[in-house]
C-alpha cells in the first residue's frame, strides 16, 4: 500500500521530533554572541507545527542555572489547520509541551529567565532549546527572522496566466491574470500575490505587521467592500528576503475569508489558524 509522506511527518505531530542541521548556528544579545556550535538540531515540541533551536549545552556561552518557579502556568490556545488543532507561533516559547526543565541564562550581568529549556528526553539529554525571540540569530552569515526554517519545508513560487477572482458576498474584491502563486507545503493553501492595481477595493492602511521566517516582515491593509471594512484582508512584503524577491511590493489576501475563483471554478474554502 502506497504511504502519502505528508500522512507521515503529520502522523508524528503528537511526539518530540528533532533533525540535526549541518549549519553554523550563533545567537547573540545584544552583539554578544552566546552561543556558537555545529551541532545544532531543529526541535518541534509536540503539537507544535515551526521550529526551534535545540543546541549541545556545552557551546552556550553563558552560565546556566535552574530558573526560579513561576508563580502561574502559562498558557496558549490550540488553533485549527485542517481537521487539525496544534499550537503555531502565537504560543509562547514559555508554553513547553513535552516534559523538561526551564533554566536561566546569565549574560554578563543579566539573568534571562526561562529563556533555556531542557527537555527530559533521552536523545536531547545533552541540548537546551533556546527560545528564539529572545537572541538574534544567523545561519551561517545569513540573518534569521521569526523561527529557524524547517529543513522538511520549501516555498515555490510560479507565474500564472490563470485568471484568479476574489469577491466577497459576491462583490468583486480583485481579479487578475498575472498572478505569482506561492505553494508553501502541503498543509497551507496556495497564495496568490498579485498587483496592487489588479485590486479593485478600496484599501486603508493597517497598524497590523507580521514576520514570516521564508519571506520577512508583512505590512496589512483593510479592504473596503460596499459598505463593509474587512480588517487586515490585505498584505504585503515591501522589502521581502533575497529568497523572496519576486513578491517584492506585491500584494496577497486571504483565501480563507473569500470566496475564490480559479478561472471561474470556485475553490474550497481552506481551513487555517487565519479563516
Amino acid at each position: 500500500m502506497a504511504v502519502q509522506l505528508q500522512d507521515l511527518l503529520w502522523g508524528t505531530l503528537a511526539e518530540l521530533r528533532y533533525q540535526p542541521v549541518p549549519r553554523r548556528i550563533r545567537a547573540l544579545l545584544n552583539g554578544r554572541l552566546v552561543l556558537e556550535t555545529m551541532g545544532a538540531a531543529v526541535v518541534w515540541e509536540p503539537q507544535r507545527v515551526v521550529p526551534t533551536y535545540a543546541l549541545p549545552i556545552a557551546d552556550v556561552l553563558a552560565d546556566v542555572t535552574p530558573a526560579p518557579p513561576r508563580s502561574e502556568p502559562v498558557t496558549a490556545t490550540p488553533v485549527r489547520l485542517g481537521s487539525t488543532m496544534l499550537y503555531d507561533p502565537s504560543a509562547p516559547f514559555a508554553f513547553h509541551t513535552t516534559p523538561g526543565r526551564e533554566l536561566t541564562l546569565r549574560v554578563g550581568d543579566q539573568d534571562l529567565d526561562g529563556v533555556a529549556f531542557a527537555p527530559d528526553d533521552p536523545a536531547l539529554a545533552d541540548y537546551v532549546i533556546l527560545d528564539f525571540d529572545a537572541f538574534d540569530w544567523l545561519e551561517e552569515d545569513e540573518p534569521l527572522v521569526a523561527h529557524p526554517r524547517d529543513p522538511f519545508s520549501r516555498i515555490d513560487v510560479r507565474a500564472s496566466g490563470r485568471t484568479v477572482r476574489f469577491e466577497h458576498q459576491g462583490q468583486l474584491v480583485a481579479e487578475s491574470s498575472r498572478s505569482l502563486m506561492l505553494f508553501e507545503g502541503a498543509l497551507l493553501p496556495p497564495r496568490y500575490y498579485l498587483p496592487r492595481e489588479d485590486v479593485a477595493a478600496e484599501l486603508r492602511p493597517s497598524d497590523r505587521w507580521s514576520v514570516c521566517a521564508y519571506k520577512g516582515r508583512a505590512t496589512y491593509w483593510s479592504a473596503v467592500v460596499g459598505d463593509e471594512v474587512l480588517p487586515d484582508l490585505v498584505w504585503s512584503y515591501p522589502d521581502p528576503l533575497a529568497d523572496m524577491r519576486l513578491i517584492a511590493g506585491r500584494v496577497s489576501l486571504f483565501n480563507e475569508r473569500l470566496d475564490v475563483f480559479l478561472d471561474g471554478v470556485q475553490q474550497p474554502k481552506p481551513v487555517t489558524p487565519w479563516s
